[in-house]
């Protein structure tokens, strides 16, 4: 059972920058890495996911061009660079690990806690 931990988030002004981290409880260079995100009353979304050895990364619509996702295997870690945020990115953000790479909320496995992030106008 992978464990992981997210940090990072907090209030923000739009137009500002935030850059959250994924600490995992052991090794996940067999996982592909995934951020997803929910605002109040809203499903579940996709934000980003990297492949295993953080070649390559994909992201959603919302979110690219402006969102930056790493990976560190020698710290089990993760990271989403946020920049240009707006209101609209206000959501709760998720890291999560998953066996193959997907856009797929429910095919993700092992799920953090979330960490609050607040965009104001």
């Amino acid at each position: 059972q992978v464990q992981l931990v997210e940090s990072g988030g907090g209030l923000v002004q739009a137009g500002d920058s935030l850059r959250l981290s994924c600490v995992a409880s052991e090794r996940t260079d067999n996982y592909v890495m995934g951020w997803l995100r929910q605002a109040p009353g809203k499903e579940r979304q996709f934000v980003a996911v990297i492949n295993w050895n953080g070649s390559h990364a994909y992201y959603g619509d919302a979110v690219e061009g402006r969102f930056t996702m790493s990976r560190d295997n020698a710290k089990n870690t993760a990271y989403l660079q946020m920049n240009s945020l707006v209101p609209d990115d206000t959501a709760v953000y998720y890291c999560a690990a998953a066996r193959f790479l997907s856009r797929e909320p429910k095919l993700f496995k092992f799920w953090g806690q979330g960490t609050q992030v607040t965009v104001s106008s």
